[in-house]
């Protein structure tokens, strides 16, 4: 398989979904926003979305399987599947705050091998690839050279929706605050994930993440020269439901920052 060519392929997929998308915002209809549980919202947009996206995907590689959120299909294959968000702030999206993107990874076995973040408000599209690097809007991409969390501006992401941590995840955050340059919120993982990539953010963290949220992402970060893992190093960040992504330098002052006073969820 040649990655390069396929994922030229899958970005031009991406941002035909991406056009699509931006088209549907500029003349949303709020009351056709779907609860799938609490503050947890999807629209015909993201339906429409991953539809387009899965039809796509389908013809570039047959043999592979999808992950999706929206489940249009979800028929797993023993080496190669999809893992796909069609729309990556969903409620940014139905505010009307335009700050979303597609998010679309193909692993194979374990591996994640290919990454594609599309935000189409700016028009750009991040990219990786397994062992060629990473880029956007085709240029290459690197991670930021900051030395120490006192240089950093870190991102995260707030529970809305499963709050058993808050207090400690507030603890880990008034941390942030201090030893920073600053904690931003934008409200698409997959997009902070990418801001890490070119070097506009040193960290991020969150917990209570899926695969489609982080899977491209993060092989973008490391494709830039960045570190990716769990809160403790090493672990299962695509599936495991934490994650914590830097240039690499800051990695072990955030996970520190993050031990500080995590308490991990009993299982």
């Amino acid at each position: 398989m040649n990655l390069r060519q396929l994922c030229q392929n899958v970005n031009v997929i991406t941002r035909r979904v991406g056009a699509f998308i931006k088209h549907e915002a500029d003349n949303f209809d709020r009351s056709k926003v779907e609860m799938k549980g609490f503050n947890n919202l999807v629209s015909y947009v993201d339906k429409e979305a991953e539809q387009q996206l899965v039809n796509g995907l389908r013809e570039l590689l047959p043999e592979a399987g999808f992950i999706t959120e929206e489940e249009t299909d979800n028929t797993q294959q023993e080496r190669f599947n999809w893992i796909i968000d069609p729309l990556d702030g969903t409620t940014n999206f139905t505010h009307g705050l335009p700050i979303f993107s597609v998010s679309i990874a193909l692993m194979e076995n374990d591996e994640i091998v290919l990454g594609v973040v599309y935000e189409p408000n700016r028009d750009e599209c991040f990219y990786a690839y397994k062992g060629g690097g990473a880029f956007c809007n085709d240029m290459p991409i690197k991670v930021s050279e900051a030395p120490a969390l006192k240089d950093a501006l870190v991102a995260t992401g707030f529970p809305y929706y499963e709050f058993g941590q808050t207090s400690h995840y507030l603890q880990v955050l008034g941390s942030f605050m201090a030893k920073s340059h600053g904690v931003r919120r934008l409200g698409s993982a997959a997009l902070d994930l990418a801001y890490v990539a070119c070097g506009r953010f040193e960290g991020f963290f969150e917990f209570n993440l899926n695969a489609w949220d982080v899977a491209a992402g993060a092989l973008i970060v490391q494709e830039a020269g960045g570190t990716v893992s769990k809160f403790t190093a090493g672990g299962d960040y695509i599936f495991g439901r934490e994650i914590v992504a830097s240039n690499g330098n800051i990695h072990p002052e955030m996970l520190e920052t993050i031990a500080e006073h995590w308490k991990q969820p009993a299982h």
